[in-house]
């Protein structure tokens, strides 16, 4: 049964909430978690579909797996590798996948990879990726919707990124751990879970410093002196900076806990320029308030350190009924506005000119029936539904469920009225469920 919250807004959200672990960091450690004929144990993993996928996509490869979903942990066994191949049914539902290439060159010298699925946002091409682990000595080629890639030899090299991609920076990183001398990836990506995974693979024995930074320099080490760790993701960036909107959203108040500030330095400048009160509480906690009326700002998406492009669709949402008029320059993903019909069914002004978005505040949202069309614009809706005067339903929510652990449960617990339901329950207008046959 098609799935479906229900939002009665108006609630400010006052408490507190724990932030999980990092989605676009441990997906990553899982595909790096091959390159160990052991055990490794990752914690801090979150419950979510992504992660979910990224497990079949490493049993089907030979690794046994543990996960204990109330240790929030997974050791992953990959002593015995028995094929190099994953699936489309898997990698087409999860980009992330296709960074198990790498890893599968490095540990196998063999890999076969579908071409890469995910969310619908834009083009995200694999050329870099190819282009990249050809320097190293694969040699590729493309067939039936699948990468081949064979390299019984990689050597270190230089290789220049012509954008900072943060997949083809971690496909490198992996390949280039056991190849022979040193490899340089310049105009490397720099965002946090690029730093984590260098951690990760310096915790299992690799050699690699320059993480980031823009230049990247992996010490090629032979295979066997790879071996087992235990290792922490590091929080999600991403699922701090919605609650933070959230809270900000609904002029409330609330600590959000296991956060790295350090992390989110543009996006709470912003929030901070927008109106809302931002202060450290311990190094790792962050009181977030607002209590006024927002004020408009104009941003450009960029790779980090600057604005996150999975926080825009968040902050459209904040502008929407801001003081004053924002605009917005998606420079990364060419369809990352798909947010945008939505909110306008609620009443949001917005006008978008190609990458470009113009949002005029207005009053108030309206609560309408609305559906998730990719995970960071079905987080924004669920913003905009606590936001908005009256009830929201939104559809869709396999969207939400890649990214966002437990979300509903979260928010219930800073007071948003807020259900899960799908078409065999119906939903009286106190936002109580009852069990009813249709």
């Amino acid at each position: 049964m098609a799935e479906k919250f229900k939002i009665h807004g108006g609630e400010s959200l006052k408490g507190e909430v724990s932030i999980g672990g990092a989605k676009n960091s441990v997906l990553k450690l899982l595909a790096a978690s091959i390159l160990v004929k052991g055990c490794t144990k990752i914690y801090n993993v979150p419950d979510l579909t992504d992660v979910s996928i990224m497990l079949n996509v490493l049993s089907d490869l030979g690794a046994k797996l543990i996960y204990d979903k109330n240790e929030k942990s997974v050791v992953v066994d990959a002593t015995n590798i028995t094929s190099v191949t994953a699936k489309y049914e898997l990698v087409s539902k999860m980009r992330a996948s296709f960074t198990i290439l790498g890893a599968l060159i490095s540990r196998c010298k063999e890999g076969i990879v579908a071409l890469p699925g995910g969310c619908a946002i834009g083009e995200r091409r694999v050329d870099f990726h190819i282009k990249g682990l050809e320097t190293l000595g694969a040699k590729i080629k493309i067939e039936n919707g699948y990468v081949h890639a064979k390299a019984p030899k990689l050597v270190g090299t230089d290789i220049y990124l012509d954008i900072p991609s943060v997949g083809a920076t971690e496909n490198l990183m992996l390949a280039a751990v056991t190849a022979q001398g040193s490899t340089r990836i310049q105009n490397a990506a720099q965002e946090p879970e690029i730093v984590d995974l260098a951690n990760f693979l310096n915790t299992i024995g690799a050699d690699i410093t320059g993480a980031g930074t823009s230049e990247i320099v992996i010490n090629g080490v032979k295979q066997e002196s790879l071996h087992s760790a235990e290792y922490t993701t590091i929080p999600d960036r991403i699922e701090a900076g919605t609650y933070m909107a959230a809270v900000v959203a609904t002029k409330g108040k609330a600590l959000i806990r296991n956060i790295y500030p350090a992390h989110l330095t543009f996006f709470n400048d912003k929030l901070i320029k927008m109106g809302a009160n931002i202060k450290l509480a311990d190094p790792t906690t962050i009181e977030v308030s607002c209590r006024n009326r927002l004020t408009s700002v104009n941003f450009v998406t960029q790779p980090y350190p600057g604005f996150p492009t999975d926080l825009q669709a968040i902050a459209m949402t904040l502008l929407t009924t801001a003081n004053g008029v924002g605009i917005i320059t998606e420079s990364l993903y060419e369809n990352r506005f798909m947010q945008v019909p939505d909110l306008r069914r609620m009443g949001a002004d917005i006008h978008q000119d190609r990458n470009h978005a113009i949002i005029k505040g207005v009053k108030n949202l309206t609560g309408a029936t609305v559906a998730a069309s990719d995970l960071r614009a079905g987080a924004a809706l669920v913003l905009a539904g606590l936001m908005a005067n009256g009830d929201t339903i939104i559809e869709k929510l396999h969207h939400i469920d890649r990214g966002y652990e437990a979300f509903e449960h979260k928010l219930h617990k800073l007071g948003a009225k807020i259900q899960r339901f799908n078409d065999e329950i119906s939903v009286n207008n106190m936002g109580v469920l009852n069990e009813s046959r249709l």
